[in-house]
């Protein structure tokens, strides 16, 4: 009796369980988990791309073309929370799922059925969200900041919002507190803190930055939640509150929720740019210092986004002096990176062609912001395209290329296949020649005066709004191979070796392509 217990144990314990619905509905396995969180990040980026599109066809050219101007409020809305909160945060955590057990050396996630429930959150979370648009009124329209006085004029889909944004933040708090939990108790022995894989590194303080806002973005949209159904009045003037308030609590969120967007992506870039100058990542202890320290600083810079509320100039002064010098541990990032590839013998695979394109566009990203955060010159830039152009360099060349590289790059380990290697450079050039070509010219339109979420505008805009839409049309279709790309490569392909990369340092390296459904049941020894 004994030795069947034993084997129908061991059977369920090296594979996953029979059955399509129970292995993924039921599953606590990080693998699985990490997987779907990735396709349903893959599906919001899309479904987000299509909202996107709807924006750029309608702004082709001047006149009212398309959709009415309401919904194409309701669009760049809900584009922004679809992207933000369905896109990539999803995919950054189905990475860090995967990832993180195998790169510390640990069987699993430290609270697998936290993790399955804080997956499933996900989608009950954004057909709340989405339903909004089939609901009398339309979605939400009133930009994803969430304002009032004009949010709360938003009629039947207000309640849905206020839910599903509590949803998506519980979903995330889980997640976050699940990988805390994982990291500083499950490493291998051997791996200390400053052993660990910068990607870990920057997940530990991701996560600690989502654990800390994500509770103030709750409070935020409660508080809007009591001013329209409860008679409250904390935003409105009428009984005493203040609007510009909720701008203060909005960005206390927003500000350090950009770095969540942005850090697992510095961890992603560290950890593919040493492999392929096949030099260790230059200034190690630095790079984990620097992602400290720009966690740190974001909480104390969230006025820039508010210079022209009419904030007394010693807060302008602070806020200004306090976003500058998010510069510093930002530029030592970059130099580091620059310095791992100096004199190094590169090669000139899709993942390192995406983190030689982040390095560069995000830089660009980077210092558009640091022309934002000079507050007398932000009372020109505010609400125009300059600002658009910038967060969509940090955020597109930014975050979701740092997505792209990390596929590419830990595809053939996911799938024991390799992708192919010549679409994977088509994809590349035509996603990063189309994405300038996008966003580009929007500075050029922010600082001629075009003012962002408007769906019509003055004649003299019309080329540079053309050629960008020209961009993202191309940039959208694009992606369509990049989904190619993967169902290819896990359909089968060129087998992939145990180590993939020449040059790969790390314990995922360590175990067989495709990695086997549980691993590490004995804790590697780190050296």
């Amino acid at each position: 009796m004994t030795a069947t217990t034993h084997d129908t144990h061991d059977a369920h314990h090296h594979g996953p369980p029979p059955g399509f619905f129970k292995r993924w509905l039921f599953t606590t396995n990080h693998k699985d988990l990490g997987v779907l969180y990735m396709v349903f990040g893959l599906l919001m980026f899309f479904i987000g791309g299509a909202m996107a599109m709807v924006i750029r066809a309608e702004l082709f050219q001047p006149g009212l073309n398309l959709v009415d101007p309401h919904f194409f409020n309701q669009m760049t809305t809900m584009h922004a929370l679809v992207m933000i909160f369905g896109a990539v945060m999803p995919a950054f955590t189905g990475l860090a799922n995967w990832l993180i057990p195998v790169q510390i050396g640990a069987p699993d996630m430290a609270l697998p059925r936290i993790n399955n429930w804080a997956f499933w959150l996900l989608p009950a979370g954004f057909v709340l969200l989405l339903a909004t648009l089939f609901l009398p009124g339309g979605a939400p329209a009133g930009g994803w900041t969430m304002y009032p006085p004009l949010v709360l004029q938003l009629g039947d889909s207000f309640p849905f919002l206020i839910l599903a944004v509590h949803i998506l933040g519980i979903s995330s708090i889980m997640g976050s507190i699940n990988i805390v939990a994982t990291i500083l108790n499950m490493r291998a022995p051997g791996m200390t803190l400053m052993k660990m894989p910068m990607f870990v590194w920057a997940w530990l303080i991701t996560a600690f930055l989502i654990v800390a806002v994500m509770p103030v973005l709750a409070g935020a949209v409660t508080m809007l939640l009591t001013d329209q159904y409860f008679g409250t009045s904390f935003f409105s003037a009428a009984g005493g509150g203040d609007p510009v308030m909720f701008q203060h609590i909005f960005w206390f969120f927003g500000h350090p929720e950009v770095y969540i967007l942005i850090l697992p992506a510095f961890g992603i870039v560290s950890a593919i740019i040493p492999t392929f100058a096949r030099k260790p990542l230059f200034g190690y202890s630095s790079m984990v210092y620097a992602t400290a320290s720009i966690a740190f600083l974001s909480f104390i810079v969230w006025g820039h986004h508010m210079f022209t509320v009419g904030m007394p100039l010693a807060g302008q002064l602070f806020f200004m002096y306090a976003t500058m010098l998010v510069a510093v541990p930002t530029g030592v990032k970059i130099f580091n990176w620059m310095a791992t590839m100096w004199q190094g013998s590169m090669t000139f695979e899709t993942p390192m062609l995406f983190s030689i394109a982040f390095v560069l566009l995000f830089t660009i990203g980077g210092l558009s912001g640091v022309m934002l955060a000079l507050a007398p010159v932000d009372l020109q830039y505010h609400d125009t395209y300059f600002v658009v152009a910038h967060f969509h360099y940090v955020l597109v060349t930014g975050a979701v290329f740092s997505i792209m590289a990390a596929v590419y790059f830990w595809l053939p380990k996911w799938t024991g296949h390799m992708y192919d290697e010549k679409l994977g450079k088509w994809h590349f050039w035509l996603s990063t020649i189309s994405v300038n070509v996008l966003f580009f010219p929007q500075h050029f339109l922010g600082l001629a005066g075009m003012p962002r979420r408007i769906p019509d505008y003055a004649v003299q805009f019309a080329e540079f709004n053309m050629i960008s839409s020209i961009g993202g049309f191309v940039f959208g279709l694009a992606q369509l191979l990049f989904v190619y790309i993967i169902v290819k490569c896990v359909r089968g392909g060129q087998k992939a070796s145990s180590g993939v990369w020449e040059g790969a340092k790390g314990l995922e390296w360590t175990l067989p392509s495709p990695a086997p459904y549980h691993t590490f049941e004995t804790p590697p020894a780190v050296k």
